[in-house]
């Protein structure tokens, strides 16, 4: 799934699993990817740079004011937290892209980050965030590529858009159209102030998530056979 395709056509095509998103709790923070909690669940990622709106857009899907943490110190959140759904995990990873980390943070970074998309965990979705009132910065691009080049399912959202008038939020909608014009690419508009696109983020994830308990049950079977 690349729910980045036009008309959703990156969204599964299975029927979608309900999320009571608001049945959550806090689980873990991993520091290492040694830490990292078993994976027996569903999980949807969320991806974006410091200060891009990650924690808000969490907050807002869970109808939480401080699930996840805001910081006014970008680049503080240097662990991937983890929060459990009933049947589904939201998986927090940190903010990419503020240059004030030191080397050796970022190294430590880098290996949590590799090891958690490295261990073939049940991923249904990576919700990347991307500002919506500005073009993708070189480590959006990054992002965005090392995810259609390892075929990881994901989708992305454009944050902030309450704070663009109705002519700017046009031409954003219009520079990336162009921008993602060569891939099946589309952004889905969201504010965390109005709620904008949150009932189809919703459903969305809820279709991402039907997607993988269907192959994990249907690999259960097989074992049992």
């Amino acid at each position: 799934m690349r729910e980045t395709e036009k008309d959703g056509e990156n969204a599964p095509r299975n029927g979608g699993t309900h999320l009571n998103f608001q049945n959550v709790t806090f689980e873990i923070s991993a520091g290492v990817s040694g830490q990292l909690p078993k994976a027996d669940l569903p999980e949807i990622v969320f991806s974006g740079k410091s200060n891009v709106g990650k924690s808000s857009l969490i907050n807002k899907l869970v109808n939480r004011k401080a699930l996840a943490r805001v910081s006014a110190t970008p680049g503080k959140t240097a662990t991937i937290n983890f929060f459990r759904l009933p049947e589904a995990r939201l998986v927090d990873l940190p903010g990419y892209g503020y240059a004030k980390v030191s080397q050796s943070e970022k190294k430590r970074w880098s290996e949590l980050m590799e090891g958690y998309f490295a261990a073939g965990r049940p991923i249904a979705a990576v919700v990347q965030i991307l500002d919506y009132r500005h073009a993708p910065t070189e480590e959006d691009q990054n992002m965005l590529r090392f995810l259609i080049e390892n075929d990881i399912p994901f989708l992305v959202v454009g944050t902030k858009v309450d704070k663009l008038n109705k002519t700017n939020r046009q031409k954003q909608k219009e520079w990336f159209e162009n921008y993602f014009s060569e891939v099946p690419i589309t952004v889905l508009p969201f504010s965390a102030q109005s709620g904008e696109g949150l009932a189809q983020l919703k459903e969305m994830l809820e279709k991402a998530c039907a997607e993988v308990a269907a192959a994990q049950d249907a690999a259960a079977g097989i074992e049992k056979a």
